[in-house]
């Protein structure tokens, strides 16, 4: 019982500290990038999230949790073949940057702690995640990648994301009360 009480914190640090990079980097920082790294960092964030929801659709058997997964699978890739449409008609190729790098390295810390858990741990845990995620991807669309974008095209697709972004926050929390 001990070990469990110390995990929650452990894993909400973890959360706490994926939230701060992305709050950090996205506003304290605001690195300069370019259009085609403004388009990897759209990318991996959007698969970071299909990854995700995989992990979920493995290992829960919560019918909340495995639809809201398979809602980000389907909506997360459809951003992607949305994404790779708009770039390979603008000859753009991703070019890979500090933030998308970041970005994975903190995802592979998640999706360990995910993986370690099991029940309504995990769906807990895959949740909370979910939430803080979210807000923080929609603080770094709406606050570092519109701003940087250059391309009309790129940047009304991002504009275009973000009411997607923020219904998945809103089913996320409503799915997250049912775990508190």
């Amino acid at each position: 019982m001990k070990a469990n009480t110390l995990v929650k914190p452990l894993f909400a640090t973890a959360v706490v500290c994926a939230a701060t990079f992305f709050t950090s980097v996205f506003s304290q920082n605001n690195p300069k990038l370019s259009d085609a790294e403004v388009a990897s960092v759209a990318v991996v964030a959007n698969q970071i999230d299909i990854n995700y929801a995989a992990i979920a659709k493995e290992k829960s058997k919560n019918e909340d949790i495995i639809q809201f997964a398979n809602m980000m699978a389907d909506n997360h890739k459809a951003v992607i073949d949305q994404a790779a449409a708009l770039v390979k008609k603008l000859s753009v190729t991703p070019k890979d940057n500090a933030v998308s790098q970041q970005l994975l390295a903190d995802a592979k810390k998640t999706e360990k702690t995910l993986r370690s858990k099991k029940g309504n741990a995990f769906n807990k845990a895959y949740i909370d995640n979910e939430v803080t995620y979210h807000k923080a991807v929609i603080g770094a669309v709406e606050g570092l990648l519109i701003p940087e974008t250059e391309n009309a095209e790129l940047k009304a697709l991002l504009q275009n994301v973000v009411p997607s972004l923020k219904a998945h926050l809103q089913h996320a929390e409503m799915v997250q009360k049912k775990f508190k």
